[in-house]
């Protein structure tokens, strides 16, 4: 057996037994053990690594079972020399990888790419926002409040044989229909919408509900509505397809209703809480907008991305729920109340969009995750949804709570929104500040501290005194302290 160093971490999450199996195996893969090579003796390997000898035979016996190790007689246990025809392995044809900046290849991506995405303004989250002490970022779970016992026994019912069935099977475009029974049974009359199953489709999370919707019924010369400030992501999908992007600044009431909306095709808003501000739409803007609509003969595409989240007064109804034409399109989410990571959300409009958003999507990625989909339906039939969200709300308007406490308190001279609901804050310092929150953002992380600066929510890049606050995974005890040093901060940083 060649040398190379096994370490194994007795305080990770995975097992001593999982982690050996891992390192074996990559070293397998990576050549580093070759067909043929023999493997130390359960006995030797437990007692250099200080492990169990059941550990390493357990191990062997499940690397032989998967035909990675096969074993000798009296002589132990090598690799097995059929890895080469697993594919996983082949030292007489090794890949070549060109160095990153190697110009060998002599294709122009430049060139032929039609669409370039990556060249679009966007959200950007550092991937380790955890570490830090003040992560005011949006969009974000709080592991501490995510009912992970009741989750794994959803997972573990939809596991289950009696349903192996339901979810193991390629069901082509069709969804869980449990899971869609719940949605319209149990999530949608909440927000006032009474619908049939096949006026529901679910989807990888709302953003490929507005990317299948964009691809449908946006052309070049679409006329598309947008909120500003507003949906980075959502503007970005719209961008791809149509050069007639208008966005129009809200109000404390939410999307204006004027003539900037004459002549549009779609208007896409986020009446409940508005994204970013979190300001709600009045039920006067919601009449006019509305008739507008049927005036003006075009679609609305209703995000209702935080369904679950109202903490002044009773939840305001959804714009669907009062559309007698079916002009409506509306959009949700799991991922703000769930976790974000599950990726489950749904569209609710007329059966023949649903139709044909459920042909598209199977061009795609056929259907999301059934096991997935089950576990989820499971969550909701059982009631543990509705638990979760009452202890959701609880920590949530706490944290409201003290945000608004602390901003009022720090931030004496800006302006913060307080909607209804939510799980942020929208801030603007005044204009004679002078501080560059885009700056600012960058020497609060130095400090621990995490926000989102504003200008990315802005069609032309040109807000330089806004930014978003959340407060979904921050303890409500963190807060105050957070924005007491931010503020500081922002006192001390250059004006320009």
């Amino acid at each position: 057996m060649r040398d190379f160093l096994i370490s194994l971490d007795r305080d990770a999450n995975k097992s001593l037994q999982a982690q050996l199996r891992e390192v074996l195996v990559t070293a397998i893969l990576a050549g580093h053990l070759r067909p043929g090579d023999k493997l130390p003796s359960t006995r030797y390997l437990s007692r250099q690594l200080g492990i169990s000898r059941n550990t390493s035979v357990l191990v062997y016996q499940g690397l032989t079972d998967d035909g990675y190790l096969r074993t000798s007689e009296r002589s132990g246990y090598f690799v097995n020399e059929t890895v080469l025809e697993m594919g996983v392995y082949n030292a007489a044809k090794p890949t070549m990888v060109l160095a990153e900046g190697d110009d060998a290849g002599t294709v122009d991506w430049a060139a032929r790419l039609l669409k370039k995405p990556g060249q679009q303004r966007n959200i950007h989250k550092p991937v380790e926002w955890q570490k830090l002490p003040y992560p005011f970022i949006y969009g974000q779970s709080d592991q501490s409040l995510f009912p992970i016992t009741d989750w794994r026994d959803c997972v573990y019912k939809a596991m289950g044989k009696k349903w192996l069935d339901e979810w193991s099977q390629d069901t082509l475009d069709n969804d869980d229909p449990m899971l869609v029974d719940q949605i319209r049974t149990r999530i949608l009359p909440r927000r006032g919408i009474l619908v049939g199953e096949n006026q529901i489709l679910v989807t990888l999370g709302a953003q490929q509900a507005l990317y299948i919707l964009a691809s449908l019924l946006v052309g070049p010369e679409t006329k598309v509505v947008v909120e500003e400030p507003g949906y980075p992501d959502a503007r970005n999908i719209f961008a791809l397809r149509s050069s007639r992007i208008t966005p129009v600044s809200v109000d404390q009431s939410g999307l204006p209703v004027d003539e900037r909306l004459d002549g549009a095709d779609i208007v896409y808003t986020t009446p409940s809480h508005q994204l970013p501000t979190t300001v709600t739409m009045s039920d006067e803007r919601r009449r006019a907008l509305l008739k507008k609509a049927s005036d003006e003969d075009f679609l609305i595409f209703e995000d209702d991305y935080e369904l679950e989240t109202n903490y002044v007064g009773k939840p305001q109804p959804a714009l669907k729920s009062v559309d007698q034409e079916g002009r409506v399109v509306y959009v949700g989410s799991f991922s703000k109340t769930l976790f974000p990571g599950l990726r489950l959300g749904f569209v609710v409009a007329s059966e023949e969009l649903i139709r044909e958003m459920r042909a598209l999507r199977r061009l795609m990625v056929r259907h999301p995750p059934t096991n997935n989909q089950r576990s989820t339906a499971f969550f909701l039939s059982l009631g543990y949804y509705d638990v979760f969200v009452r202890r959701l709300h609880r920590a949530y308007r706490e944290r409201w709570t003290a945000m608004g406490t602390g901003l009022a308190k720090h931030f004496p001279h800006a302006k913060s929104v307080q909607g209804i609901g939510g799980s942020s804050y929208w801030v603007r310092l005044n204009d004679e500040a002078g501080v560059d929150t885009d700056q600012l953002a960058k020497v609060a992380f130095d400090h621990g501290i995490l926000i989102e600066p504003g200008s990315v929510y802005f069609s032309e890049n040109d807000d330089r005194n806004s930014f978003r606050l959340g407060f979904s995974s921050i303890h409500h005890s963190k807060i105050e302290p957070g924005l007491e040093l931010l503020a500081n901060l922002s006192l001390n940083m250059p004006k320009e």
